[in-house]
């Protein structure tokens, strides 16, 4: 296939007209220098711009690992693994994590995939294991390469680099300026790309301080989300203590929110990111995890119910809202004791509470689980066409389908839910009985 069909298939397939300044620019980084730093905003579109040019030049033949991504969250790895099976390259991707399957992971890799994606613990367990051979890759990655540092990642990341060959392209990606590259990643040409501008520091919203008079500020929190009303909204804590408690005290006054932090397992933070991002959870409490890197569209508010002690986590938080040019809210919870961030000078416009909470209306989506995914041969057609047969609901009932290697979570209007578990309870999928449940 030519270069500009490849180009315009993988366009079409992400459905974007074209790439930006800062992903051209990338791609001719790639085909000239030693080394990349590319900083830019969250939400700019930082991973097509170096998936593109590592596919452009993948060798067909090749039977070894080639390219090498290395994420700081498994959420993120997942993310990536995701956009490159959406450009439907024809080349093999593996993501390997902690909590995933290892002998799984190991069978995957006996075959070697053209891109592998990880976080810098699991790959270096694999080097160690001799899970695949490094000797080929061409293009080393680091996404969020200051968040791995400071997650104590530096020791993994040394080793795996030093079993990467020196000739490969190594490409340092980031949303901050702040970034240090230590010694031991550092390549001898470092072309930098800088899309940080000034004006982009915060995405086009509106910045509000919600004062609170109680220095517990639970109690605004619930008036802030009645506000609200029915609209998504991203509630960020600065310890996973804060986000359960918080979280907890919400519950007791009628409001249902997802939480989202690091003690969590990976099954349970993997189904709280997919309920909100399908719409059957409207608010997630969450720490600064769910700040970098990940995918979740269409948020229209941010509340900061505890402030970041930097800017740039600042900046990361709000990236979440006013992507690709949406508006956004941002509230700021605060009470009169506590002092204003530096970074922010003085507090943003009051913003009026109303005298009457009214709880928001709960969302009229939930979530079906079927313990099957793309190991056991199941995709969303498969899905699809069962609900509709033998589930019996309309189309307009079914939503956002996630389709993960032994799970699956589809959206389903609350009211055809009890009718589709009662008729699917004794019918097969593809020929073979599985569990489907309500995921709560």
């Amino acid at each position: 296939m030519k270069a500009s069909d490849t180009t315009q298939t993988v366009l079409n397939n992400l459905g974007i007209a074209g790439f930006n300044e800062m992903q051209k620019a990338t791609q001719t980084a790639f085909e000239t220098a030693d080394g990349v730093l590319l900083l830019s905003p969250t939400g700019s579109g930082k991973t097509l711009a170096f998936l593109f040019p590592i596919l452009q030049q993948l060798n067909p033949k090749g039977n070894k690992v080639q390219a090498l991504i290395l994420t700081p969250s498994r959420e993120l790895a997942i993310q990536i693994e995701q956009v490159w099976k959406k450009m439907q390259t024809g080349f093999k991707v593996i993501c390997a994590y902690g909590g995933h399957d290892m002998p799984g992971e190991i069978n995957s890799l006996i075959e070697a995939p053209a891109l592998l994606v990880g976080t810098p613990g699991r790959i270096a367990d694999h080097l160690k294991r001799k899970s695949f051979d490094p000797t080929a890759i061409r293009h080393f990655v680091f996404d969020e390469f200051d968040k791995s540092l400071a997650l104590g990642f530096e020791e993994d990341m040394e080793y795996i680099t030093k079993q990467v060959r020196a000739a490969a392209l190594r490409v340092f990606v980031s949303a901050t300026a702040s970034i240090v590259i230590p010694e031991f990643a550092t390549p001898k040409n470092l072309t930098v790309l800088n899309y940080l501008k000034q004006e982009e520091a915060l995405p086009a919203v509106d910045v509000f301080t919600v004062w609170s008079e109680e220095k517990d500020k639970v109690k605004t929190l619930f008036q802030l989300l009645c506000s609200i009303g029915t609209e998504q909204v991203l509630i960020f804590c600065n310890h996973r203590e804060s986000v359960e408690r918080t979280s907890s005290l919400l519950k007791e006054m009628g409001i249902e929110t997802g939480v989202f932090h690091g003690g969590m397992e990976q099954m349970q933070r993997e189904q709280a990111l997919i309920k909100f991002r399908n719409g059957t959870t409207q608010f997630l409490v969450t720490t600064d995890l769910a700040a970098r890197g990940l995918d979740i569209p269409d948020i229209e508010h941010i509340v900061h119910y505890h402030l970041p002690s930097t800017f740039a986590e600042f900046t990361h938080r709000n990236g979440r809202t006013a992507r690709m040019n949406k508006t956004g809210n941002i509230y700021i919870i605060l009470h009169e004791s506590e002092s204003i961030p530096n970074y922010l000078g003085e507090a943003p416009a009051a913003f009026s509470l109303p005298e009457k909470a009214k709880l928001p209306k709960p969302s009229n989506w939930g979530t079906v689980y079927i313990n099957a995914g793309k190991k056991e041969k199941i995709n969303k057609v498969d899905i699809v066409g069962f609900f509709l047969q033998k589930g019996k609901i309309p189309k307009e009932d079914l939503g956002l389908i996630v389709v993960k290697d032994h799970n699956s979570f589809i959206a389903i209007r609350k009211k055809a839910i009890p009718g589709l578990l009662k008729a699917v309870r004794d019918e097969k999928l593809k020929g073979k009985k599985f569990l489907i449940r309500e995921a709560r």
